[in-house]
């Protein structure tokens, strides 16, 4: 059973890293590989601070050692194949704890494994994965100094821990709650402990201080954005949503897959499975990460991504102790189809290298093809493009005369209420343009995943819309 955990690990986490076919449409992923590609052995400084400098070293370290250039390509590369490890190490210490609650470990580490959103960081070349590993390892090692006489070099591993968790994202403080939790009765422990792990974190993210004026400034822009005091396009998606509601009916569905959702409530219910003086070591962190990041104006997945593994704890705590080994198993079955589902985004081309290959073959150059930026990156076809994207909704309706197709390459736009006006107009076919084509991924079980908040489908797997002119509708 080790072996197949180990064989559905390598597949999730590795196969399709090279999704995108050459064109990288994330924005954090693009914005980390831009200050890698930047680094040489004369300048470490990254000009960049959404996150620390630790991941952007570890994978310039890697690339030198295999003797290749730091380009933005290869940055990219190489920050997925981090992701892909640190996720990969996850399910070990994943499973490491869910011993401690049950004695079929192998049933929630299979669902860990087989929890969508935890498969799709994975293929990021972000700083999500790493930090969910530092979250498990800090829970790991506070059951393990719980019970410990000698807690020194358990103390000494969680510092350096959490100094590069500290490192690679300042949120990562929150971290340290599980080793805070067990040290109370330990206080010279804790200090030392604390103080050893902002040492490493400014060891291994120096221009934190060294460039503390950009890392301050910065920051203060990162936390403007998330609390909504700057008004950005791409977070008018959160304007009115009620804080915790919006995550358990728009983020936790979608990443952990419907039965695992579901099941989660379940565990909660029977809480003599989960909940006991042991499993707040682990549920206090969760809970009060959950409290403060929840009720931000921001409430982007990636800020929820350190607590996804509770969803596959709970449900596989509860059907490991399903009795019927018939239906334990259907229920095992049912939880990671949505996983296997989901990886049908590896299988097939990006639906916008589809949507350009349509157009390459049905639309003639001589043709005026009119899209929206502010997704990243334009669809391959931009060479003819007539890029419309100013948000100026009046302006735009008066220049449509010219357009013969309008490609909508994702619900990026319209989805946070951008020129809703012409969208309106567009969609029911007031404007003259029908829809001919749409390119939607067949990667979710059940769900719609443009009702979930966009990361979970903008970035990797968008439904591209396109609409041509009709005369009969104009005259």
């Amino acid at each position: 059973m080790f072996f197949s955990l180990v064989f559905a690990t390598i597949f999730t986490r590795f196969y399709g890293l090279v999704w995108g076919g050459g064109f990288f449409f994330h924005p954090d992923e693009n914005n980390m590989a831009t200050a890698l590609s930047g680094l040489s052995i004369s300048s470490l400084h990254p000009h960049f601070f959404a996150y620390g400098q630790f991941p952007l070293y570890l994978g310039y370290l890697i690339l030198k050692l295999l003797g290749q250039d730091n380009s933005f390509t290869n940055s990219i590369i190489v920050l997925r194949l981090l992701s892909a490890v640190f996720s990969s190490l996850s399910v070990y210490i994943f499973y490491l704890i869910s011993k401690r609650f049950t004695i079929r470990p192998f049933i929630p580490t299979l669902f860990f494994i087989f929890t969508p959103g935890l498969i799709q960081l994975s293929h990021f070349g972000t700083t999500e994965s790493l930090l969910i590993l530092v979250f498990l390892s800090n829970i790991y090692l506070a059951f393990k100094l719980s019970s410990s006489s000698y807690p020194g070099r358990l103390y000494l591993l969680a510092a350096v821990i959490s100094g590069i968790g500290i490192a690679t994202k300042i949120s990562a403080l929150f971290f340290i709650l599980p080793i805070v939790i067990v040290s109370l009765k330990r206080p010279v422990h804790l200090i030392i402990f604390t103080l050893l792990s902002l040492s490493f974190s400014f060891l291994l993210s120096p221009y934190n201080l060294l460039a503390k004026s950009e890392f301050i400034s910065s920051m203060r822009y990162e936390t403007q954005v998330a609390t909504g005091k700057m008004d950005v396009f791409y977070t008018t998606q959160f304007k009115d949503t009620i804080p915790y509601l919006f995550q358990f009916t728009h983020i936790f569905p979608y990443i952990s897959g419907l039965p695992i959702f579901i099941l989660f409530f379940f565990g909660l219910i029977r809480k003599s499975y989960i909940i006991n003086h042991k499993s707040m070591i682990l549920l206090l962190p969760v809970l009060l990460y959950v409290l403060y990041f929840g009720q931000l104006y921001t409430k982007w997945t990636r800020f929820m991504s350190p607590v996804f593994f509770i969803f596959p704890l709970v449900a596989g705590i509860l059907i490991a102790k399903v009795g019927s080994r018939l239906l334990r198993f259907i229920l095992v079955v049912i939880c990671i189809v949505p996983g296997f589902y989901f990886m049908n985004l590896y299988f097939f081309a990006d639906t916008r290298i589809t949507s350009d290959q349509w157009l390459r073959q049905n639309v003639s150059s001589s043709q005026t093809v009119m899209s929206e930026s502010g997704n990243v990156v334009n669809l391959p076809s931009a060479d003819y493009y007539h890029d419309f994207y100013n948000h100026d909704q009046d302006k735009l309706l008066d220049n449509l005369s010219a357009a013969e197709y309008i490609v909508v390459p994702s619900r990026r736009v319209f989805k946070n209420g951008i020129m809703p006006t012409y969208y309106e107009k567009l969609f029911s076919g007031e404007l003259g343009f029908t829809l001919v084509k749409e390119f939607r991924p067949n990667t979710d079980f059940l769900l719609d995943p443009e009702l979930a908040e966009e990361t979970w489908s903008v970035f990797d797997r968008p439904t591209v819309r396109l609409y041509k002119r009709y005369e009969e509708a104009i005259r």
